[in-house]
Parts: structure tokens; sequence; C-alpha cells
């Protein structure tokens, strides 16, 4: 086994500021396939250059969009978010 890239996240501990975490490269590169496709590309966004990376919330609905049809994804990042609390 290899040791994955690790890229940096935004976490939030306690209510306060946003700390830095950090998640596998296996994971942010699926999740920035869909933000690239609805954004653009802002590859500072997987480096840790823009906010620290994704927001959790982030994380979660651009892969669960992942899972669905390129043309599906803006409507399946907008269902993820609706009601999210994170």
């Amino acid at each position: 086994m290899t040791d994955a890239v690790i890229h940096p996240i935004q976490i939030h501990r306690g209510g306060g500021r946003p700390d830095g975490g950090r998640v596998s490269s296996l994971v942010t590169l699926r999740a920035y396939e869909v933000y690239r496709h609805l954004h653009g590309e802002q590859e500072a966004m997987i480096t840790g250059g823009c906010r620290g990376g994704f927001g959790a919330g982030e994380l979660v609905a651009f892969l669960y969009a992942r899972g669905f049809p390129q043309n599906e994804w803006r409507q399946r990042v907008d269902e993820a978010f609706k009601g999210m609390e994170i």
C-alpha cells in the first residue's frame, strides 16, 4: 500500500472558525471534478490556497452528486445542500 497524498479541508470544532483538517486526495480529487464542472478551474481548492480547501459539507455535496450523470450534477449538489447543517 502506498501513502496517499493528503489535501487540506475546513472543519469546525466547537462552533468557531474553521480549523485545518485533512483528507486523502483520493476523496478531494473526486469532489473537485464536480466543483470544476460547476464553477470552473481553481486548483487552489484542493491545494489549500483557497479558503483552506473544501468544507466538509462541500465534500458531502460534491461526492453525492458525482454518483449521478454529469448533466445532473448542479441539481444534485443543490439537493445535497438543501437543509444541510454540518
